[in-house]
């Protein structure tokens, strides 16, 4: 079958980075909020320039590797 390491790793950071879920930077009244499930545009911002540089270590430098089958 096929690698299916990459998509799942993908999938599980990008779950857990979704601003507001568990974590946001920044929050509305702290630096970090905590399940606040609000966002804004700084945090959106911040979340995917740490999934970008997460996503690239993971697959690139470490090289993430689940084969089913």
């Amino acid at each position: 079958m096929g690698d299916w390491g990459p998509v799942f790793v993908a999938v599980v950071m990008f779950i857990i980075l979704t601003p507001g879920l568990l974590v946001q930077i920044p929050g509305r009244d702290k630096a970090v909020e905590f399940s606040s499930f609000h966002t804004s545009g700084p945090a959106i911002l911040v979340h995917a320039l740490i999934y970008f540089a997460l996503i690239c270590i993971f697959l690139l430098a470490i090289g993430v590797h689940v084969y089913i089958g």
